[in-house]
């Protein structure tokens, strides 16, 4: 892990874990709070399971799972040119997997509190974590396609 990616992935966790206090010492189960009428709302979920509530109630299993990605994201990292966007790929995925894991580690479920409404469809409540880990992946898929992975210990940018 590089240094950089280090930071970011702990202030990451640390506002994630943060924000997750905060909505879960204030808000009910059944409060709903509307930012952006019919886009946008506040709406506190405990999540035992994944993405899309995948694999919902086998704590153990996504604990695995997410220490197994971490240390396969570890190994990847060092494919990768040295560059600033790469540092915040990772730093926003390894922050927001950490923010995740912490909750199903302590709690057993995962806090989430975003819901965003579309025409008639209700995107799954996520969070924080959730944003960092979709981001992190946005920003490395551009960076693959770019050419920043090493090619024989060259920067093919």
């Amino acid at each position: 892990m590089r240094k950089k990616s280090i930071i970011i992935a702990f202030f990451i966790c640390l506002y994630d874990q943060i924000i997750k206090y905060v909505i879960n010492t204030n808000f009910s189960d059944e409060r709903i709070v509307c930012v952006i009428k019919r886009f946008f709302y506040i709406n506190k979920v405990h999540n035992t399971g994944a993405a899309w509530s995948m694999f919902d109630g086998n704590r153990f299993f996504l604990i695995i799972v997410s220490v197994l990605a971490f240390v396969f994201l570890v190994w990847l990292e060092r494919d990768f040119t040295k560059n600033n966007k790469i540092s915040i790929a990772f730093g926003l995925i390894y922050g927001g997997l950490f923010g995740n894991l912490i909750d199903r580690i302590f709690y057993g479920y995962v806090t989430d509190y975003l819901k965003i409404v579309i025409g008639s469809y209700n995107y799954p409540v996520f969070n924080l974590a959730d944003v960092a880990i979709v981001g992190g992946f946005i920003i490395l898929i551009y960076c693959i396609i770019k050419g920043e992975v090493k090619n024989d210990n060259k920067s093919t940018k």
